[in-house]
């Protein structure tokens, strides 16, 4: 079955960094888009970085822009979302996203926790 499992999330401090996986199986990761998005509470789900297939373009928000760096593996059936300069405002529920546009397909991983305080 389709899975999309996020892990690295935690407490760190402002200015730390941290480093989100997300290992998926289960489908073609290769043809898919990956994206990472948050949700804090109170907060709608927000799109924090994409990356297309190949690898070969990216995308980010505005409020993560220099400080974010999403990257994949297909070989590994992996994403990555390398946060540094952490903030309080980045505190949040991140999740990592599959999705093929073409064919209508958009799958989900359970999230992890992102704390930044001091």
């Amino acid at each position: 079955q389709v899975q999309l499992v996020e892990s690295g999330g935690g407490l760190v401090r402002p200015g730390e960094s941290l480093r989100l996986s997300c290992t998926a199986s289960g489908f073609a990761f290769s043809n898919y888009a990956m994206n990472w998005y948050r949700q804090a509470p109170g907060k709608e789900r927000e799109l924090v970085a994409q990356i297309i297939s190949t690898g070969g373009f990216t995308n980010y928000a505005d409020s993560v822009k220099g400080r974010f760096t999403i990257s994949r593996d297909n070989t590994k059936k992996m994403v990555y979302l390398q946060m540094n300069n952490l903030k309080p405002e980045d505190t949040a529920v991140y999740y990592c996203n599959a999705r093929w546009a073409t064919i209508n397909r958009n799958y989900w991983g359970q999230g992890t926790q992102v704390t930044v305080s001091s």
